[in-house]
């Protein structure tokens, strides 16, 4: 029976041959014989070759191939195509003497390191890589060679000659009894390969990112050497056993021991392997940080670049490869490429999945009503949804899905899917464009500059009048404005532009209270035909309507208290639009203090801060003395003592006159409280009261609403 080499008895002396006193010993000798001479090359299409035999040979154990005859293919083409023929003409010789050596060795029952460090002594000249790799090969060919044979004996007379002088044929009468022994001996085959690919890719990590002094390779660096002792120890006790098989016919008995020794080095090694890959994670953590630091400074620079048109940009900030089309098209359905963009003005509408659907409507709204009239110049622009996800947590099936679902609800171009943005352009984002939570509406003109770093404020405002959504242009609009009605209530109600035409009086209401409502509805429409005007009235409700807003506006409409807004996405764009009209006067440093309509929008912003309800009254499209506003109880007092003030309509008019009133009748305590998006990135320091213009106090609120 075949001596196999270096057996180990009990678990106690396999810890001693793994302790760490016997591997420094060891690494000392192996350490000793490594000189190489400098020579350098690619071993990985060897390395795959090695990998397609290792596959190839037995890869379901020794039961199925005695049942089942192998099918025999052709190599795969793709290591045979990657130069492996070119590095052969250089290592064939070196890989056939540590064959060889390992056949000689393992068959006249040598002690396991000292035929390791033969193999080492053979292979002094050459790097860690390429002796795990040449190693790997000079194995595969007698694991080949024996694998060959047993697979072709039955089929083919040359092979069965050759497996009679190698009596494999008693071996594998005995089938079911070596099974297990394979599988160990495949299990550890397998590990070797794992460890010895992990060595390559060390090898392969490109040096403009990750130097051999940075912390994460040097630690690598230092478990190299060792790695590769114990994967190419593995590879000669593996010859041992294939070795041990041959010539021995019916005497050979298969050992516990030796299944457990193949099993005990599959255990050394895999953890050698999964330290390794520990360290390889740092290496690559740490080359994409290079990376990405190199393309976010490459995008700093293309911005601040000027160019003949946006393609350069876009492909940047969007996808650069030229291997799929990165864009989706909402309308059409079809993936197309970035040359759909080039020269336009582009908005990047940014967002994470959690968007919500009263935005991503009104949007939708606005740009169908663009596409209608495409030739006109406010429609001359293009939408690309650019979703911002978090890369710390891995993307699933229900992110799959919540990305899918919004991307269906857009007509307009989105990313194909999140992954194709750079990390780098997502820091960008952060970072320069200042992106927190809140969707943004970034503008890019024809050659790609940054024309508006958040245009999503004059989108609510003004829509695609807005055009081309520059700075410049939002300022000048401010310039344009007063405040009025169409300011303040600009479409959310279709019948709105017909009572001003018709100059009718407007009275726009809100808050929860619904005992409110009906006194206010019912007086208001009391004072008006006692006035004789025409009085119509809108309710408005609060910011973020649920369920208490929804009941109210189903019991004003069952009682007809007055006109409302069924659709709560409209209520939510009300508010949305003054919260635009603050952020961006901000933006211009226009407060309440310097700026009459940053007064009125503070005002509005500030009844809806309350729990209690107000109006605001207006007659067809006046401003100034021809609005008028007020908290619930202060308005509902005036209606109540409308007699006492009715004899100044005539002289002034209804709202002049109902001004007069709440002037005089003013309480000058008050508490007033203005609720802002925390997640906006431009909440100013320093906030005065509308009402009083000392500075208001600043607190930090969590609101949780179930309702």
């Amino acid at each position: 029976m075949a001596v196999v080499p270096h057996r180990l008895s009990n678990p106690r002396s396999e810890r001693h041959m793994f302790s760490s006193s016997d591997d420094n010993a060891m690494m000392k000798q192996i350490q000793a014989t490594h000189a190489p001479d400098g020579r350098d090359f690619s071993v990985r299409p060897l390395l795959q070759l090695v990998e397609d035999i290792f596959q190839r040979a037995a890869p379901t154990g020794l039961a199925t191939l005695v049942h089942h005859q192998a099918q025999l293919d052709a190599l795969d083409d793709k290591a045979l195509q990657n130069g492996v023929d070119e590095i052969l003409d250089v290592l064939s010789y070196t890989i056939n003497r540590i064959a060889c050596e390992m056949s000689c060795k393992c068959s006249g029952g040598g002690d396991a390191h000292a035929t390791t460090l033969a193999i080492f002594n053979l292979l002094s000249s050459y790097s860690w890589d390429a002796k795990v790799v040449l190693a790997l090969s000079a194995f595969a060919v007698n694991y080949g060679e024996f694998w060959l044979v047993a697979q072709l004996y039955l089929t083919n007379p040359l092979a069965k000659g050759v497996a009679l002088l190698k009596q494999l044929p008693d071996i594998l009468e005995r089938a079911d009894a070596l099974n297990p022994k394979f599988v160990a001996l495949n299990n550890l085959i397998m590990a070797t390969l794992d460890v010895a690919k992990c060595i390559v890719e060390f090898k392969e990590l490109p040096s403009q990112y990750i130097t051999p002094d940075t912390p994460e390779m040097l630690t690598a660096t230092a478990h190299i050497p060792t790695a590769v002792y114990w994967t190419i120890r593995s590879i000669v006790a593996c010859a041992s056993q294939i070795t041990g098989l041959i010539g021995t016919g019916h005497e050979y008995i298969a050992s516990t021991t030796e299944a457990w020794e193949l099993s005990s080095l599959a255990h050394k090694v895999k953890s050698i392997h999964e330290h390794l890959m520990k360290q390889l994670t740092l290496c690559y953590h740490h080359i994409d940080e290079k990376r990405h630091n190199e393309a976010y400074q490459t995008l700093i620079r293309l911005f601040e670049t000027s160019h003949i048109d946006n393609m350069k940009i876009l492909r940047a900030l969007i996808y650069a490869k030229d291997d799929q089309p990165p864009l989706h098209h909402g309308a059409t359905q079809k993936r197309v490429t970035l040359e759909v963009l080039r020269r336009k003005n582009v908005l990047l509408y940014i967002s994470d999945l959690e968007l919500s659907l009263e935005e991503l409507s009104m949007l939708n709204q606005m740009y169908t009503e663009a596409r209608q009239q495409p030739t006109r110049t406010e429609s001359q622009y293009e939408v690309v949804w650019l979703p911002v996800v978090d890369r710390s947590t891995p993307w699933n099936e229900v992110k799959q899905k919540q990305f899918e679902s919004l991307q269906s609800m857009m007509p307009w171009y989105t990313v194909y899917h999140p992954s194709l943005l750079d990390p780098a352009v997502i820091r960008y984002i952060k970072e320069v464009w200042r992106f927190n939570k809140k969707p943004l509406l970034v503008v890019l003109d024809p050659q790609g500059r940054v024309v508006n770093p958040n245009a999503i404020h004059m989108m609510w405002i003004w829509g695609s009048i807005a055009f081309p959504f520059t700075s410049h242009r939002e300022e000048a609009l401010w310039k344009e404005e007063t405040w009025r009605i169409e300011l303040l209530a600009d479409a959310i109600d279709a019948n709105i532009p017909d009572w001003i035409h018709a100059g009718k009086y407007i009275c726009l209401y809100g808050g929860e209270d619904i005992d409110w409502i009906r006194k206010f509805t019912v007086t208001a429409d009391a004072v008006a035909r006692a006035a004789n005007i025409q009085l119509e009235m809108l309710y408005v409700g609060k910011s973020n309507p649920r369920e208490k807003v929804r009941k109210n506006n189903d019991i004003i409409k069952a009682e007809n208290l007055s006109h409302t807004l069924q659709d709560l996405t409209m209520i939510w764009f009300f508010w949305v639009r003054l919260e635009s009209m603050w952020h961006s006067k901000v933006q211009y440093n226009r407060t309440v203090e310097n700026d009459s309509i940053m007064q009125e929008i503070v005002t509005m912003l500030s009844f809806d801060g309350s729990d209690q309800g107000w109006a605001v009254i207006s007659r067809g499209s006046g401003g100034g003395d021809e609005i008028a506003k007020a908290k619930g109880g202060d308005i509902l007092k005036s209606f109540n003592e409308f007699q006492s003030w009715k004899h100044i309509i005539d002289e002034k008019g209804f709202v002049p006159a109902l001004n007069d009133y709440l002037h005089g009748h003013h309480d000058p305590h008050h508490c007033n409280r203005l609720i802002l998006p925390g997640t906006t990135g431009s909440i100013p320091e320093r906030v005065v009261c509308a009402e009083c213009s000392r500075p208001m106090e600043k607190f930090i609120m969590y609101r949780c609403c179930t309702d």
